[in-house]
């Protein structure tokens, strides 16, 4: 029955919506992406549907506790979906165990000029310059007081705002952890997007030090005048393209931070791996997701696992359940998808949790 169920759901999505969705705006993929999420919002209203679409993509799974949060199962959002928390009630009924909402800035910007997002369908990849475009931190945060008990985990992507200098991002950072930390079962930390001019050299071990140090500090102040038990999770997510030093690096940085977890990994600068059918798209500005990062996020998570106690967040490329599994046996404890759930729906997220378990 539920072999049947997903052929159903695949049939549906690939013959008949996916599509729809790629025809849409002339084929500009943005146009899409926000379409799809207003749809979502709209569902996360209905009480009823959610419950009949969580009937119908349930999986049996183990739950997983990473830094005390129980995840009902593996499979995660990746940040980047969902920036303003409009399907915050939505992700968890589509088979989802957290959702990663944002990135957020301490400011509301627009983000780069369009377009900005591309995909690229004969390598399933995505090449994407978006800009940390959102509402602010402040507009999310507003956002999830609103929707009130969610059915699953949610984390919350910081970022630094494109007008504030690199000099002042600690102070960016701490505006936006301030907002979002009374909501957030985990704060992100993304200084690994490519699409923010100077974000990458927050990765340097000392301005990360100073960067965690702070975030680290105030989660435990926070908690302290709220009266929780425990301080938020800070969890650090790292770019694919650092080297192997770079890596060893980050991982005695978070560590000695009292980081509670790594999230491995954003999008690529590098081409690697696309089909000659795409190469026009190559030359495009931002940040590769999708199959072609498939091979470097599996390295990157199996390094930092193996050097680390961290638990590992894998990301990047899981585009199959086999995929998914690879990234499990490399030594993440949780996987999240982005361009996989573009390209394959629904029906990805369920095969995961079967692979899974």
């Amino acid at each position: 029955m539920a072999d049947t169920r997903a052929r159903v759901f695949d049939l549906g999505y690939r013959k008949l919506m996916r599509p729809v969705l790629f025809r849409m705006g002339d084929g500009d993929a943005e146009t899409a992406h926000h379409a799809t999420l207003k749809q979502i919002q709209a569902l996360s209203g209905r009480p009823s549907a959610l419950k009949a679409l969580s009937r119908a993509t349930a999986v049996q799974t183990a739950p997983v506790t990473i830094a005390g949060i129980r995840f009902p199962n593996r499979v995660g959002l990746a940040a980047g979906v969902d920036k303003d928390g409009v399907g915050a009630r939505a992700w968890g009924a589509l088979g989802f165990g957290h959702a990663e909402l944002g990135t957020v800035t301490a400011q509301p910007q627009p983000g780069n000029d369009k377009p900005r997002l591309f995909r690229l369908p004969e390598s399933q990849a995505i090449i994407n310059r978006m800009g940390f475009n959102n509402l602010g931190a402040q507009h999310l945060a507003d956002a999830l007081a609103l929707a009130g008990k969610l059915p699953i985990p949610v984390g919350v992507s910081i970022g630094k705002t494109k007008v504030t200098p690199v000099e002042e991002a600690v102070k960016d950072y701490l505006t936006s952890l301030r907002a979002v930390d009374e909501y957030a079962d985990y704060i992100a930390v993304n200084v690994s997007s490519p699409n923010t001019p100077g974000l990458r050299t927050l990765q340097d071990k000392e301005p990360l030090a100073e960067l965690l140090a702070e975030l680290v500090t105030e989660t435990t102040r926070l908690a302290g005048t709220r009266k929780r038990a425990k301080p938020t999770p800070i969890f650090l997510k790292i770019a694919p393209d650092l080297t192997d030093e770079a890596i060893d690096d980050v991982l005695e940085v978070a560590q000695r931070a009292d980081v509670s977890a790594l999230i491995a990994t954003n999008t690529t600068l590098s081409r690697d791996g696309l089909a000659d059918a795409d190469l026009p798209l190559a030359s495009e500005a931002g940040g590769l997701s999708g199959a072609p990062l498939t091979r470097r996020a599996r390295y990157v998570v199996e390094r930092v696992a193996s050097r680390s106690s961290l638990p590992v967040i894998g990301v990047g490329g899981v585009m199959t359940a086999d995929d998914g599994k690879a990234l499990i046996d490399a030594g993440a404890s949780l996987i999240q998808v982005y361009s996989g759930f573009i390209y394959g729906g629904p029906v990805l997220v369920g095969d995961l949790n079967r692979a899974l378990g």
